[in-house]
């Protein structure tokens, strides 16, 4: 079957522009981060049509048994099939804990069963630093050579020189990299959070 991908990057524009709609202030934990993300990704895959499933699972080979997803998209037409989806869509997992970046990539890129294999994948990951996301797209460009999935990789971290979090994607086809673009996440005066491109931040100009 012919993989359908989306543009991914039109995807983290609009998780930027509707970030302060998800109604996350500093009096909440990382759990409701989490959730909140997650659940704004699962309305816009029911919104565009698919069958969004939070925890769902795919068998994974290498380590023998099967593993959660965050999030999965999957397509369901009965002109074509009437018992079984068509495919995994979108793939997506969110990740709080820094020393756990390698991991989130290992779970999007996992070896698994033909109908498991996600036409595109999404990882939000915080990291400890810039430095790490040489390593991490290194690695994920390695394990897409087989999968061949659309991915977008955000990478977020802490600015501590001008105390904001650094929000950076990264858009890959399965020909390689295709297109960047930098936000930046801040608490507004209220204690809610809010995203913004970079190049629309007053704080860097």
């Amino acid at each position: 079957m012919k993989k359908q991908y989306f543009n991914l990057m039109q995807f983290f524009n609009g998780y930027v522009r509707n970030y302060r709609r998800l109604n996350l202030s500093s009096l909440h934990n990382r759990s409701m981060f989490t959730k909140r993300e997650i659940d704004y990704f699962a309305n816009l895959g029911e919104m565009l049509g698919f069958d969004a499933f939070v925890e769902d699972s795919k068998f994974d080979k290498l380590k023998g048994r099967s593993r959660p997803m965050d999030l999965s998209w999957w397509k369901w037409d009965k002109r074509e099939d009437m018992e079984n989806f068509l495919y995994p869509a979108l793939h997506l997992e969110r990740e709080f804990v820094w020393g756990k970046d390698e991991e989130t990539i290992e779970k999007l890129f996992s070896d698994t069963e033909e109908g498991f294999v996600p036409h595109n994948v999404i990882g939000i990951q915080y990291i400890a630093s810039m430095d790490r996301i040489e390593v991490l797209n290194a690695l994920l460009i390695q394990k897409n050579r087989s999968q061949m999935s659309n991915v977008l990789m955000v990478y977020r971290f802490y600015d501590a020189d001008l105390a904001i979090e650094r929000v950076c994607a990264y858009y890959f086809t399965p020909a390689g990299l295709y297109e960047t673009r930098e936000a930046i996440c801040k608490e507004d005066e209220s204690g809610y959070w809010y995203m913004c491109f970079e190049e629309e931040y007053v704080g860097l100009q």
